[in-house]
């Protein structure tokens, strides 16, 4: 076994994304290039690799929303160089990259992970089901597929709103990169109520996002949704914690795949909003 003193931890560069993809691969994890890349640019300075032989042999990243809040995602070791302790050195450079600099910290963990989050202080919070299903193709009239100035910022207040975080940088980046225009619905008085965004995976589409401070606009949310990606494999990972029962997806042939455990450490120990219906990602909450 080479000692874990033989690895180098430094930043993560866009130069390493397709050693990173491998490692990604390696998982089975359905995150793309522009995932990888936006991670970067979201958080330049916060962004990890374990480096062995001149080969990058993991990951980590963090990203952080102001100073309330900060997600740890994507950490991957080489199948051939687990048990070295790299996931550790990983940890520890990224926690110790976010003390001082947010309150709490969070992340959505497999089941392999736990134990290793649990030494670092990290806490259950909830659970997060991720749902597979295929979408078909529908003749939806889509109106107001495109977004001004004011309904993105109304958009933003309401996922801020909900998240409990501001996150705008994140959420402007993913109607950017989204594949299909967002869903969005109003109330009665007319104020941004719900809104649903989509992108594309390596393995599936992700839907996600999925807000909704109602939940009665949960179901026109996702058929609205998948109506416009022309059918194909589609993931969800869906909030346990909010206002709308698994029933939703399983009525449209959404199975369950597996769970995540969302995990916290630090100050403030609030769940997930119960408007949060399906989560950003397992990588940036």
């Amino acid at each position: 076994m080479q000692l874990v003193e033989d690895i180098e931890i430094r930043l993560l560069f866009e130069s390493d994304i397709p050693a990173a993809m491998k490692l990604k691969e390696a998982a089975g994890w359905n995150q793309t290039e522009d995932d990888w890349r936006r991670l970067i640019t979201l958080e330049p300075a916060g962004c990890f690799a374990a480096i062995k032989n001149h080969e990058l042999v993991g990951t980590t990243t963090t990203t952080t929303y102001k100073d309330q809040l900060a997600w740890v995602g994507m950490v991957l070791v080489d199948p051939q160089n687990r048990r070295q302790g790299i996931a550790t050195r990983l940890m520890e450079t990224a926690l110790d990259y976010l003390r001082g600099k947010v309150a709490t910290v969070k992340l959505d963990a497999t089941a392999q992970g736990k134990p290793v989050y649990e030494r670092f202080g990290f806490e259950e919070e909830s659970l997060v089901e991720r749902w597979v299903g295929v979408t078909e193709a529908s003749s939806i009239d889509r109106h107001g597929a495109t977004m001004n100035h004011d309904e993105r910022r109304e958009l933003l207040d309401l996922d801020r709103t909900a998240f409990d975080s501001d996150r705008s940088s994140l959420i402007q980046s993913l109607m950017d990169d989204a594949t299909v225009a967002p869903v969005v619905k109003r109330s009665a008085d007319g104020k941004l109520s719900a809104y649903a965004l989509a992108r594309r995976g390596t393995k599936a589409h992700y839907i996600g996002p999925v807000v909704a401070t109602d939940p009665a606009d949960v179901e026109s949310l996702l058929d609205e949704m998948s109506g416009q990606m022309g059918g194909g494999r589609v993931y969800i990972d869906f909030n346990c914690e909010c206002g709308t029962g698994t029933s939703v997806l399983s009525a449209r042939g959404f199975v369950k795949e597996r769970d995540l455990i969302r995990m916290s450490t630090g100050a403030a120990k609030r769940k997930t909003s119960s408007f949060v219906v399906a989560i950003a990602g397992p990588e940036i909450g």
